[in-house]
């Protein structure tokens, strides 16, 4: 399984502001066809997700509606990268954005895909250290609940049932990690 499929065809099925969705006519090494599905970008840039350590024991959390699910949730600043922009500009923006800190220590975590069968999209993970006061203007409809969470206090925010994201989730435990194994 080292040689991965051949595409054949690559075709645009449906297309909206945020979304694209492809179909792609795949010839395996076997030379079985088949014909998959994926959410595709709709741009060249990626996405990030920025833990933000207020200090070394408290996260920055942000409480935003979420369409998807149709509540608020609590979990992790994250956005696209503008065309141009590095991953970590672009999370040194976003937490600008959406929390009202910048950070003078980025340090890339780690990338996520959410459903590799499924999506093209991946995500960096960054943790941000060493916070001043900024805000910049973000995109947001309206201002973000900004919350301080203690970082060995996880299970207790799953608990509440308000972070429900899997990134955010998973970002956070191995954020954990990496502070014990510093």
């Amino acid at each position: 399984m080292a040689k991965k499929p051949t595409i054949l065809n690559k075709t645009t099925i449906a297309k909206s502001r945020l979304f694209c969705i492809e179909s792609l006519e795949l010839q395996f090494s076997n030379g079985e066809q088949r014909c998959y599905e994926r959410l595709a970008r709709n741009s060249q840039g990626g996405a990030v997700l920025i833990v933000p350590m207020l200090d070394v024991e408290t996260v920055l959390l942000v409480r935003e509606y979420s369409a998807g699910v149709h509540r608020y949730e609590l979990g992790l600043p994250k956005g696209k990268t503008d065309a141009g922009e590095s991953f970590l500009d672009a999370a040194n923006r976003e937490l600008k954005e959406e929390v009202g800190f910048g950070a003078r220590s980025l340090h890339h975590l780690s990338s996520f895909s959410l459903a590799p069968s499924y999506l093209e999209h991946m995500t960096e993970i960054i943790i941000a250290q060493d916070l001043y006061a900024e805000k910049l203007e973000g995109d947001e409809p309206e201002e973000l609940e900004v919350i301080p969470w203690k970082l060995s206090d996880i299970n207790s925010l799953l608990a509440t049932g308000e972070c429900t994201e899997a990134r955010s989730i998973a970002a956070l435990f191995m954020t954990l990690e990496y502070f014990k194994a510093q």
